[in-house]
């Protein structure tokens, strides 16, 4: 049971290319905007959809995948936790982020979108399904 606590899966498009930071020691983390979609009928009989945004968060070989296979409007699938930070600006003010921090990553979508977001290397026989659980 201990499993569902601070637990999150979601499916939806990456909002920009993921900004890859190589930080002091060589751990890689990477950034990124996701957003999910919901639809629903409203009373009108009307197709609403509702999008949100969440902030994801990825590190190590989960970085390294990311940055090499998606791209702005990716679809991937992810799952990790929910974090919160905090920090001070410059005029003093406390601001608190909410994060998702990605272990895992699954690549969605058609092959051919997959394709065009490729390296043009030759291709590794590597799976795209990566768990960081113990680069974070």
């Amino acid at each position: 049971m201990s499993n569902f606590r601070n637990h999150v899966q979601l499916i939806g498009n990456v909002g920009e290319d993921p900004k890859i930071t190589l930080l002091d020691g060589g751990r890689k983390v990477a950034r990124f905007p996701m957003a999910t979609n919901e639809y629903y009928t409203n009373n009108q009989g009307e197709k609403i959809q509702n999008t949100d945004w969440h902030q994801v968060v990825a590190w190590g070989k989960t970085a390294d995948i990311l940055e090499k296979y998606t791209a702005k409007g990716s679809e991937i699938g992810l799952q990790g936790k929910i974090k919160t930070r905090s920090y001070t600006t410059e005029d003093g003010n406390q601001r608190y982020v909410t994060e998702i921090v990605a272990d895992e990553v699954l690549l969605l979508g058609s092959k051919a979108a997959q394709e065009a977001s490729e390296p043009k290397a030759p291709k590794s026989k590597t799976s795209k399904k990566t768990s960081a659980n113990k680069d974070a």
